[in-house]
């Protein structure tokens, strides 16, 4: 170990954005992709609106849950790839995809046993004809987004974060332009309204997926694995390591994304206009989210390459080069939220009360930032260095032990309305963060006495 040269920070930065920016508007396109469907369909009509927020509410969870276990992977990529591995890396991503399509049917039995009780959960009648065809058509959809990262996370764990990059935006393209076609039914095709926009979705999933197979296929920079992909059967090991890296990240992802839903229920003993402010605050801090989470996904590829090279003093300058970057957009972002904050409000709603909650939320927004940031880098440094069992349990204490009880107390015990229960955030956040970075001090320590 003494003989690796300790890189310079200036070389860890360049890295780590080189890796992370691409992942970064990715990840942005998701959100504007998300922004244009709510408005095309709002367009059409508010029924389909309606029912289009229930489904996506409903699928949000499990989509999480099923990206969360598609990141085991990542780490183990890029440790092989650190270690000069060809062989183990075709073995591990065959495998891993075996291992997403059994996530996936297992998310798609239990979404479609929500389905069949979808009648039972209190949706207005006249959503009921929209919900269910959309519902049908996500529920398709759940194989191909599983099959789609699997491709992703073996790309980036090989550092190629550019080829997902422009699938991403790729698909995001065609799917709007589908909904163009399909919703409204330009050109000739058929006005399907929502059941459009679903169809749109799950068109430009499966074309996403076959675009990464055809890469993959052919693309030269991928040709030193596409031998051991081809050989590669199923191997019990691989399997097994898969799941254990797996199911601790979702169940992570998982219990937070849980909290922040929660959270939102408690909001709504509120008032419907708590809840809207609430909704607007929840949508602009998702831009914030995607870019810290695309930075800290660059993170855990670059730990990863240094625990397979058993390089722990560079490991730990990529962690700290990861968390200067990840705070200074955490202070860009808070800075734009405070300096843009009445245009930002104006572009939802025009209601004057919910205006004035929303400003009231501001500060908790900008300080809910700093907590986003910390926990995220560590918990990608710890995922690249794939201890990844504590963060389940320290994501169960942070956000069921601390931020949900700290939210209902500031909220209606002490009477906070929407401003308390929004200190169950930063108190959740920042509880988590603190524990991840005390669990990753403690493994770096562990790692450099082997």
């Amino acid at each position: 170990m003494s003989s690796m040269q300790l890189l310079p920070y200036k070389q860890q930065v360049s890295s780590l954005l080189r890796l992370g920016l691409p992942i970064v508007v990715g990840q942005l396109g998701m959100i504007i992709l998300g922004l244009a469907d709510t408005i095309m369909i709002g367009h059409h009509s508010t029924e389909e609106l309606a029912a289009a927020a229930f489904v996506n509410n409903v699928f949000n969870l499990a989509i999480i849950f099923a990206t969360g276990f598609s990141y085991g992977l990542t780490p183990l990529i890029g440790m092989l790839q650190g270690g000069g591995n060809t062989q183990g890396i075709g073995r591990v991503f065959r495998n891993a995809l075996a291992a997403n399509a059994s996530v996936a049917v297992l998310l798609t039995a239990v979404m479609y046993t929500v389905y069949c009780f979808v009648d039972k959960l209190g949706q207005p009648e006249e959503l009921l004809p929209h919900i269910r065809p959309y519902f049908v058509l996500q529920l398709i959809s759940l194989l191909f987004i599983m099959l789609f990262n699997g491709f992703r996370q073996f790309a980036e764990g090989l550092t190629d974060t550019r080829t997902p990059m422009w699938i991403l935006l790729g698909g995001n393209a065609l799917n709007i332009f589908g909904n163009y076609l399909l919703i409204y039914g330009s050109f000739g095709f058929p006005e399907w309204g929502l059941f459009g926009a679903g169809v749109s979705t799950l068109v430009s999933r499966i074309v996403m997926l076959l675009v990464f197979i055809g890469v993959v296929a052919v693309a030269r920079r991928y040709k030193v694995y596409r031998e051991a992909i081809l050989r590669s059967r199923f191997n019990r090991n691989d399997f097994i390591q898969l799941n254990a890296l797996g199911w601790p990240i979702a169940l992570q992802m998982g219990m937070e994304t849980a909290a922040f839903s929660l959270s939102a229920i408690m909001v709504g003993w509120l008032g419907s206009i708590p809840l809207a402010a609430h909704q607007i605050m929840i949508s602009v801090s998702t831009i914030g989210f995607m870019v810290y989470y695309g930075m800290g996904a660059a993170l855990a590829v670059r730990v990863s390459h240094f625990m397979g090279q058993k390089d722990f003093p560079n490991l730990r300058r990529a962690v700290n080069s990861g968390m200067g970057i990840i705070l200074s957009l955490a202070i860009v972002a808070s800075l734009f939220f405070y300096l843009v904050r009445t245009p930002i409000i104006y572009s939802f709603t025009e209601d004057h009360e919910v205006m004035i909650v929303v400003s009231s939320l501001i500060f908790s927004l900008i300080v809910y930032q700093f907590g986003d940031a910390l926990q995220i880098t560590f918990a990608n440094a710890l995922r690249g260095t794939t201890d990844v069992k504590p963060m389940m349990w320290i994501a169960f204490f942070s956000y069921f032990i601390v931020a949900l009880p700290v939210g209902y107390l500031c909220g209606f015990t002490w009477g906070g309305g929407v401003v308390g229960v929004w200190v169950a955030f930063p108190a959740g956040l920042f509880t988590a963060g603190f524990l991840f970075w005390l669990r990753f001090r403690y493994r770096l320590q562990q790692l450099m006495k082997k």
